[in-house]
């Protein structure tokens, strides 16, 4: 199966050849010591190592209920009239699918998946990058997608990637892409990244996002046996990253009052930064310089929670 799909998760295998996730997981174990395959949490993959990255089909295989799940989850933090960023990638093509049905949105993009998900949507503007196509994920990059990008301003940027540490941020395998998704966070007020829990704890070439600037990490309930998941999310609080978890207490209930989140150390709003000055703007927009808007804060849709998660006392 991986080497027809180039990636398939644990939840696949096991439900293919009818045992437990604890089975395969030992056996995908053995194969890796041959050297026949790539583990990664909660799947495997080809071997190749940091430079090898799945193309679309793979991908596409790999934590499809989780990221069906964040998709819904994260669609809750988009409001009616809103300009947004939406990256490449899986994860993002589902939120896009969602947000077909957001009135008076504007969604710029350097997706052709996340522009076609949104092509029949009559209250939606799409407005795409320019770029060389790269069809490996059906993404815009290079100096096109990025010149493009000078001196656009939107409330929020939705972005995945191969990888999520607290050590180093949001990270990919290419460096075109990377270069883009940089540009794409450049141009928003607040970052939103997508991962499920496979991604957490993963640390590939190129960095997309520093943690710092993270505002909100949007991912699925790990495992009970994925400790490794569950101090990744635990160590991004500590840095002051919000998390939103998909499917986790109370999803499917009425909306409710967000919690806190202490780990936010930096306050419900951000000042949209000037170009190259991200973190140079004082609380509350002092400084010099023109004043821009600040996005609205984030609030906690239907169907998921914002993790109780706080920083540890040092």
């Amino acid at each position: 199966m991986v080497r027809a799909n180039g990636a398939v998760s644990l939840r696949e295998l096991a439900r293919v050849v009818q045992t437990s996730e604890v089975t395969v997981r030992r056996d995908v174990r053995a194969l890796e010591a041959e050297g026949l395959l790539d583990r990664r949490h909660g799947g495997a993959v080809l071997p190749g190592g940091f430079a090898r990255e799945s193309g679309f089909p793979q991908k596409s295989h790999l934590a499809t209920a989780e990221k069906t799940a964040i998709a819904d989850l994260a669609a809750g933090f988009v409001e009616e009239g809103e300009a947004i960023v939406v990256g490449a990638g899986t994860t993002t093509q589902e939120l896009a699918r969602r947000l077909a049905r957001v009135p008076g949105l504007t969604v710029v993009t350097n997706s052709l998946l996340v522009a076609q998900a949104l092509a029949h949507a009559n209250r939606v503007e799409v407005v795409m990058t320019g770029g060389t196509l790269r069809g490996s994920n059906y993404a815009l990059v290079g100096s096109g997608a990025e010149q493009s990008l000078q001196g656009l301003r939107v409330s929020r940027a939705f972005l995945s990637g191969s990888g999520l540490t607290a050590e180093r941020g949001l990270s990919t395998s290419n460096m075109l892409s990377a270069s883009v998704d940089r540009a794409l966070v450049q141009a928003a007020a607040e970052v939103v990244v997508l991962a499920d829990h496979t991604k957490l704890g993963t640390d590939t070439m190129f960095q997309t996002v520093p943690t710092d600037v993270i505002t909100r990490l949007v991912t699925d309930e790990p495992p009970g046996h994925d400790d490794r998941a569950a101090t990744e999310l635990q160590a991004l609080a500590d840095q002051g990253v919000q998390i939103a978890v998909a499917g986790g207490p109370g999803a499917g209930a009425a909306q409710q009052a967000p919690e806190v989140v202490a780990a936010d150390r930096r306050g419900p709003r951000r000042d949209v930064p000037l170009p190259g000055q991200r973190r140079n703007l004082a609380p509350g927009g002092g400084g010099s310089g023109p004043q821009l808007r600040t996005a609205a804060p984030l609030a906690e849709p239907p169907g998921g929670r914002v993790a109780d998660l706080a920083p540890r006392r040092r």
